[in-house]
């Protein structure tokens, strides 16, 4: 993680529009001191343990951990996970009393620390094992703003709980097993360290002698031990060594010390019992999740959005390098993005790289195994002017010769409505396909052109739209609003395709569907999240779509608010936010729902790989019998079915 990221403490009501800011108190004497008079003086956390002064309890990650989430139990964290996968969760704190001033409830210190098997090999901190804190948008917990590692410190308000989520991503070469670790919490004064940045900085007078006198004790040790015994000597060195232990034990260097040489340089005396420790515990098992996703789910980002936001100009060095960086951090979420920019009527130019394809960054973008689909402009990138025929050619021409063109395709219409428009995409992908009869155009779309009558009634309209595109189309993109509870119009969409010809069926969210069922809206459940794509598996699509990931209203500065765009769900074309609204740091910030998409893609590939050795019937079977998915208002509020369904697939699909 970038050590020059945010310090925690620092963030408690970043400048998003509508963030609830405190909480209610309630619930605030939920915990204390039992028969204690420590309430009524100054309180040393350094003196208490921390479960005295801390709720502590570990979440799921489908779980919405507002201010107000109630505590449970301290358990032990038992994660499941396949080799190329990212498994999350989450840790909550909830003060039972003030010991911090400043309206704060008080500070706690969070260290992480490598997760280790018994075989040696590691998950290490900072790399695979990562920490972010949970922030509130518009009052619901959805932004991850990543904190210092290995050790940062975060403030607690009264009567709020607070949350830090923890990802494990496992590499493809991890060898499996079982991995340990653990997450220490321990509550603590405010160290002016972390806002100074500088070491030393902040200490008291009281501090700097006792670090003073520990060093100055391991110097005098070793002073002058030339021609002494070679007892003395021994003595002198161990002597040098103990002092130079507790020094660097101390809570001044705390932030440098990882978990496993802390155990390694314990002794009795060195350990306390005041911290909490929460166990983290791991299974990787043998199965390589693809490099290569196997649903190929596209995600809009909006040229422009970064254009003014980030105050970069079109076609300029500086653009192509805030493109560069919003691709390869996106690429993380084996999503496949695509660059945006609207015309009128709903036309848009769609392009996944801004380069020509000639460029070596086309191909290496076009190549990169973790881009399932890619798409290509039907007019130059770099420039909104009139088509060129000839430019069109030359892309394909190049493109048609390289081992990536099973990956392209050109989007060309969002969901047209009148005959005009679908003529219009007509003209386009007869020119398209002159030049690549192969070639695949994708259609968004939710009815059937509204002057055109194609049918008695709406649907049945909408499901005579292929025959109307065809051959125009060859990816039938639909909405799963048109659906409604439905499901079982599943089977008259598929039913007037013709796969043999090529022609796929993909599905897209965007405004709808609404409540309840599944799509990635702002407030709306951690498994309804996650349960659009379980959908996508059950209905059989093969690719998935999505409008925009970052079409949050103007700005021309970096660190500007965020602003949903009116009329649209909240969240709904956004789902990261400019890193420089949290901190100094220039890395998006994941949504909640970005991870959540992750989580249901990788639960994808699990179905995908039980149907393929037991048969569909059985993965079909294996939803219902868990209660994961039975339809777009029958899926599991709770989280359990899904461990359920993974330990099942891990339990009879390992080899």
């Amino acid at each position: 993680m970038d050590s020059s990221g945010p310090n925690s403490e620092d963030i408690i009501v970043p400048p998003i529009e509508g963030v609830a800011g405190g909480g209610t108190a309630y619930g605030w004497n939920d915990g204390g001191f039992q028969g204690s008079n420590l309430l009524k003086e100054s309180i040393n956390p350094s003196e208490v343990p921390t479960t005295d002064l801390v709720h502590i309890w570990c979440m799921p990650s489908t779980a919405n951990v507002g201010h107000q989430e109630m505590p449970r139990p301290l358990e032990p964290i038992n994660l499941l996970a396949a080799r190329n996968e990212r498994e999350s969760v989450q840790i909550a704190m909830r003060p039972k009393l003030t010991w911090g001033s400043s309206g704060m409830a008080g500070v706690v210190q969070v260290q992480g620390c490598d997760l280790c098997s018994k075989s040696g090999d590691r998950l290490s901190l900072g790399k695979s094992v990562t920490l972010r804190r949970v922030v509130p948008i518009l009052g619901v917990p959805d932004a991850l703003v990543p904190i210092d590692l290995p050790t940062s410190q975060v403030s607690l308000l009264p009567g709020e709980t607070t949350a830090i989520w923890v990802s494990i991503d496992v590499p493809s070469e991890q060898p499996p097993g079982q991995y340990e670790g653990e997450i220490t919490i321990t509550a603590t004064k405010l160290d002016k360290e972390y806002s100074s940045k500088s070491a030393g900085q902040g200490l008291t007078r009281a501090e700097k002698h006792q670090l003073y006198r520990g060093l100055r004790s391991c110097l005098d040790s070793v002073e002058q031990i030339d021609e002494k015994p070679l007892e003395e000597v021994v003595q002198r060195v161990k002597s040098a060594s103990t002092s130079l232990r507790r020094v660097l034990l101390s809570p001044s260097f705390s932030e440098f010390v990882s978990e496993d040489a802390l155990d390694d340089m314990m002794d009795e005396d060195a350990v306390s019992n005041l911290p909490v420790r929460v166990k983290l515990n791991l299974t990787v098992w043998d199965f390589i999740l693809p490099a290569t996703p196997s649903l190929p789910a596209v995600f809009g980002i909006s040229d422009t959005v970064i254009e003014d936001r980030f105050g970069v100009q079109h076609g300029t060095d500086e653009w192509y390098n805030a493109l560069d960086r919003h691709f390869k951090w996106l690429l993380q979420y084996k999503i496949s993005p695509y660059f945006c920019r609207w015309g009128d009527s709903m036309r848009v130019l769609t392009y996944t790289s801004p380069w020509p394809a000639d460029h070596p960054k086309s191909d290496e973008y076009f190549s990169d195994p973790r881009l399932a689909a890619y798409a290509v402009p039907h007019c130059h990138a770099v420039s909104c002017g009139t088509v060129s025929e000839d430019y069109l050619q030359k892309e394909i021409e190049i493109l048609r010769t390289k081992p990536h063109w099973k990956k392209a395709y050109f989007y060309l219409w969002d969901e047209p409505l009148n005959s005009e428009q679908y003529d219009s995409i007509r003209r386009m992908a007869s020119e398209i396909h002159a030049q690549a009869p192969d070639a695949r155009v994708l259609t968004t779309y939710y009815c059937g052109p509204s002057d055109t009558p194609l049918a008695p009634n709406a649907f049945e309209a909408f499901l005579k739209v292929p025959k109307y595109l065809r051959p125009h189309t060859q990816i039938y993109c639909t909405s799963e609003w048109v659906l409604g509870n439905r499901e079982d119009l599943v089977k008259d969409i598929i039913a007037e395709l013709e796969p043999a010809k090529g022609e796929e069926w993909w599905t897209y969210v965007c405004m709808g569907p609404s409540d309840p069922h599944p799509n990635w809206h702002l407030g709306m459940r951690g498994t309804q999240h996650r349960a659009v794509m379980w959908r996508v598996w059950k209905e059989g699509g093969t690719g998935f779509l999505y409008w925009g990931a970052n079409c949050y209203e103007k700005a021309t500065v970096p660190s500007a608010e965020i602003r949903f765009r009116r009329g649209l769900p909240p969240g709904d074309g956004v789902l990261y936010y400019p890193g420089e609204v949290f901190s100094s740091s220039q890395e998006p910030v994941a949504s909640i729902r970005l991870e959540r998409i992750l989580s249901g893609l990788q639960d994808y590939e699990y179905l995908k790989l039980y149907s393929s050795k037991y048969g569909r019937d059985e993965g079909l079977a294996l939803l219902e019998k868990t209660g994961l998915y039975l339809g777009p208002e029958r899926y599991t509020l709770e989280h359990m079915p899904i461990d359920m369904m993974r330990g099942e697939i891990f339990n009879t699909c390992q080899t």
